[in-house]
């Protein structure tokens, strides 16, 4: 038996727990859909990350934390950016609605952005639903522009991975046994070399919310601004065109812009052209709006494979994924679970201070999973996962995915990009205001050539490797 056979049989195993079931219910919230993959929780239960008794822990406790205010977060607090914070055992699935806050600025076009050499805010955009496609439905592909867009793989070896059942470890079984060799993240975390993971410098968090632009998200921005933070907002095509001018206000205070599909479905279930015209859309939204074309991409549910990758590359756009340790647990705050009532905030923030504590062990920075569509998810941000990573010990860097891993912030768009060997040097697009070539990274994650990395063996970790022998010769005595 190879290793790679090992190990996909571990990944099947696990992936076959309770933690999907509930996950699925969850999700069904907003979305038809969520992730298998385990998450780092600080309680007891399956695929759980226990708390390092060696490393620091957060100044923001379960019951209690302090915000950057000074107050006690054991009970409802207004804060200079607005807001009041419930306390984290009334933040559940059922907890009243706040109020939403106004946009307070208004960017004009012809309006400057604060990229260098990015063009001008364009004329403010106006939905035409004849124009655009159904919103959260799959993107259909029968049109001119998909056609277009198919036309950027063109020299590009995109591997002939046949599409999942549902994006899933269960509902699809014999994708999940053959997940090393697709590169499929969602079933056994497997990464390339192209892939964004984490931060390079250690105890570095690179910030991202997913999801948005969301009625809620004027509250995230202001307490962002006044902590002087900024992050990189994944955006929903469909949102996008629901509330632009909130797009406008993350893009125009600084913060990054990135693409996170149309409809919010798992990539490793759609089509080829299906993928493209999701990317597709989402992407010329955006520029429709800022006048931009992002480079940095997050596939939902962080389901992606290696024709999924080499989708994304070939239209210039770099994945995006949340941390995961080599036991297999990741950096999920599970916020949405919140909103979707199967668990509570104080369970939501437990996890959360799990992630702190364990990203001290770490040889790099990491990235979280959080999101800015829910005002559960809004409230745990900004009274309690941002307070508590401020005081934390020992101290954390906090910045956006883009600037902790050195991509130039010109780079982070298309049309003021300077890389040409990014992602690809013969990257194209259909796009003729785009030049060839177009994207953005860091040095480090550069390639020239269109292959996508295998995975190296070399890399995978002992206890890994070890376990996946154990649960194989276990699997064999089964057998007998």
């Amino acid at each position: 038996m190879r290793l790679h056979q090992l190990i996909a049989l571990l990944t099947f195993v696990s992936a076959a727990s309770a933690t999907e079931h509930h996950a699925r219910l969850a999700r069904k919230y907003i979305y038809p859909r969520d992730t298998t993959t385990p998450s780092m929780t600080a309680s007891t239960g399956t695929s759980s990350l226990t708390i390092s008794s060696g490393s620091a822990a957060t100044s923001a406790a379960t019951t209690t934390a302090t915000t950057t205010t000074g107050a006690s977060a054991t009970g409802p607090q207004t804060n200079t950016w607005g807001t009041t914070i419930p306390p984290l055992s009334q933040i559940t699935s059922g907890m009243p609605s706040q109020p939403t806050l106004p946009l307070t600025a208004t960017y004009p076009a012809g309006a400057t952005p604060p990229i260098s050499g990015a063009p001008a805010l364009p004329t403010p955009f106006v939905f035409q639903a004849a124009s655009w496609p159904p919103q959260d439905q799959i993107a259909p592909t029968d049109s001119t522009e998909v056609a277009e867009w198919m036309q950027e793989l063109d020299g590009f070896d995109i591997p002939d991975i046949p599409p999942t059942a549902d994006g899933t470890c269960v509902g699809d079984p014999a994708a999940a046994a053959d997940a090393a060799s697709r590169g499929w993240w969602t079933c056994g975390g497997y990464t390339r070399d192209t892939d964004i993971v984490a931060c390079p410098d250690k105890l570095t968090w690179g910030v991202s919310f997913d999801d948005g632009p969301a009625f809620y998200s004027k509250q995230l921005l202001d307490y962002l601004s006044s902590i002087n933070v900024t992050s990189t907002f994944f955006v929903v095509g469909s949102r996008v065109v629901e509330r632009p001018q909130v797009l406008v206000e993350e893009y125009m205070t600084g913060h990054e812009i990135a693409v996170h599909t149309w409809s919010h479905r798992p990539l490793t279930m759609l089509t080829t052209e299906q993928v493209v015209a999701e990317l597709g859309w989402t992407r010329k939204a955006i520029k429709e709006v800022l006048g931009v074309t992002p480079t940095l991409m997050r596939p939902p549910y962080g389901d992606i494979d290696d024709r999924v990758r080499a989708i994304c590359l070939a239209m210039g756009m770099i994945p995006v994924i949340w941390t995961r340790t080599p036991s297999g647990a990741t950096f999920d705050t599970n916020d949405w679970k919140v909103a979707g009532g199967v668990v509570n905030g104080s369970q939501s923030f437990a996890t959360f201070q799990a992630i702190l504590n364990n990203a001290t062990l770490l040889d790099t920075g990491f990235i979280v999973l959080e999101h800015d569509l829910y005002p559960q998810t809004v409230d745990l941000a900004i009274g309690y996962t941002l307070p508590a990573a401020l005081n934390f010990t020992p101290h954390l860097t906090m910045d956006s995915i883009g600037y902790c891993n050195n991509i130039p912030t010109t780079n982070l768009y298309r049309e003021t990009n300077q890389n040409t060997s990014f992602p690809y040097s013969n990257s194209t697009s259909g796009d003729s205001s785009v030049p060839s070539g177009s994207g953005g990274t860091s040095a480090s994650k550069s390639k020239t050539s269109g292959s996508i990395p295998a995975l190296n063996i070399d890399a995978i970790p002992m206890t890994i490797i070890g376990t996946a022998v154990m649960a194989a010769v276990g699997a064999l005595l089964l057998q007998v």
